[in-house]
């Protein structure tokens, strides 16, 4: 992923709607994963919409610094084949 906050950012935008897997850190040696789609972005945080059917919530957000602290790390996929795509 890119260096900066701002990089990141331009990063996100220009990968709204696509489908992504998120790996966050949960605290004490949890990873949580999780897929949606990249909903929004906003000027501190980013929106995803998580698939239903694996979690009890609709949406989570973060911001652009836990990207840049490798706290969240997104990998999108590809729309027909359903292969990574960037990372």
């Amino acid at each position: 992923m890119p260096k900066t906050l701002a990089d990141i950012k331009k990063a996100l935008d220009s990968n709204l709607g696509k489908r992504l897997l998120l790996k966050a850190n949960g605290g004490r040696r949890k990873t949580i994963e999780r897929s949606g789609v990249l909903a929004e972005t906003y000027p501190s945080v980013f929106v995803i919409e998580l698939d239903q059917e694996e979690n009890a919530f609709e949406r989570v957000s973060y911001s652009y610094a836990d990207v840049l602290t490798e706290t969240v790390q997104i990998t999108f996929y590809e729309d027909a084949a359903g292969q990574v795509a960037l990372s």
